[in-house]
């Protein structure tokens, strides 16, 4: 066997049991197993004893990618009509309230900081953008279950919907300004992102209801599962769309129209922990430590008016939808944690800006791992408080109104 296949399966095993290992140690430590396999990631990676292979960073891009259609699929599940009547209201109208709130506490607190206005107009796009993965991962790990788990969860499922739309049109005012490009170039590839997804899920999640529906349980539903998830994928890059907005319409599309809506959804979850690992871990190979004595004042100011808007926002949306008392005090730091959508934006906008990329690259990816460390604890803290965790889940009582 291949050297380099050898060093391979090694680390893709060490890797699954250093998951194991942080599985054992979150409920001790009282740290989300999130932020403990990010953290190893670091200590792994070029930032910390740089021990992994050097090709670790194409994993990191194959794994990433699995893991959010994943995600972006189970999140569909809780996008039913059933589920919708329950917690349509709260949940439109929560993430609708902080994506607006971050946009426009981020934005005039950045000019009151005197910051160049294309990148106070851009950072106010992107700081609304969340982490499925980490909020669903916690989730999982303390078996938080009840009003405000399931708020939550439909919060994330379309709070990157809404991101995006918001991302676009700044991005688009900004280039206006700074004369670098009109409203139609931004606009309308922001359009092809989110019309694209829309089509692609739902072009794939009924033919993938359908079959839900005559194959049996078992291996067919895994070759099933994957195989759309998969294709999914591959098709939304082809034509840059989200990915991860596609396997959510196609999970959203499977669960309102499958008589069996269950087993599709109970098969991507058998596969989900072990690639979540290897997710995780490679997300904190890939931080640069190093870039966070650079985001200087305005990334602090960027954190902590992000977070206020996000806790702000919630409360305001679960005020306007009369949600209970904990969903509007705790539903904010619940959805603290930004990761890789972020960074995609970023990116974005350093093409469209290359005279500030060395403005928005370091601040973002700095205050990305602040949030990628931290946010996972804000959330798990928010459960907690909300009485749905676990292990006292099943003597919380109804949130009061």
């Amino acid at each position: 066997m291949e050297t380099g296949t050898s060093i391979t399966l090694l680390t893709v095993g060490g890797l699954l049991l250093l998951g194991l290992l942080a599985n054992y140690l979150s409920p001790k430590l009282h740290i989300p197993r999130v932020t403990l396999l990010i953290i190893a990631g670091v200590a792994l990676g070029p930032s910390g004893f740089d021990v992994l292979p050097q090709d670790h960073e194409r994993w990191y891009t194959i794994f990433s990618n699995i893991a959010l259609l994943m995600i972006g699929f189970i999140l569909g599940s809780k996008l039913s009509i059933a589920s919708l009547k329950d917690y349509g209201n709260q949940v439109f109208c929560i993430s609708v309230c902080e994506v607006i709130g971050v946009s426009a506490l981020v934005f005039i607190g950045l000019m009151l900081f005197g910051t160049p206005i294309e990148v106070a107009l851009v950072l106010a796009g992107i700081g609304p953008a969340s982490a499925p993965a980490a909020v669903t991962n916690v989730v999982e790990g303390l078996r938080a279950k009840g009003r405000f788990t399931d708020t939550l969860l439909g919060i994330v499922a379309i709070d990157d919907a809404w991101g995006l739309i918001v991302f676009s049109i700044l991005l688009a005012v900004a280039m206006a300004i700074s004369g670098h490009g009109g409203w139609t170039e931004a606009l309308s590839s922001g359009g092809l992102e989110l019309g694209g997804a829309l089509l692609i899920g739902i072009l794939l999640g009924v033919p993938a209801a359908w079959l839900t529906d005559h194959i049996r349980a078992g291996e067919p539903m895994q070759a099933e599962a994957l195989g759309f998830i998969f294709i999914c994928g591959g098709l939304s890059q082809l034509i840059n769309a989200s990915f991860i907005l596609a396997a959510m319409v196609m999970g959203a599309v499977i669960a309102n129209t499958a008589k069996h809506t269950d087993r599709a959804f109970d098969t991507i979850r058998e596969f989900e922990w072990p690639i979540m690992i290897l997710f995780f871990i490679l997300a904190g190979s890939s931080l640069h430590i190093s870039k966070l004595p650079e985001i200087g004042l305005i990334g602090v100011a960027y954190i902590g008016l992000r977070i206020f808007g996000l806790v702000a926002g919630a409360y305001l949306g679960g005020s306007i939808s009369n949600a209970g008392r904990h969903i509007k005090k705790y539903m904010g730091l619940a959805i603290t944690p930004q990761a890789g959508v972020a960074l995609g934006m970023v990116l974005v906008a350093a093409n469209h800006f290359p005279d500030l990329k060395n403005t928005f690259i370091p601040l973002v990816i700095g205050t990305t791992v602040v949030f990628e460390i931290i946010g996972p604890m804000f959330t798990l803290l928010a459960i907690n408080l909300s009485g749905e965790s676990g292990q006292n889940s099943s003597e919380a009582q109804q949130d009061p109104e």
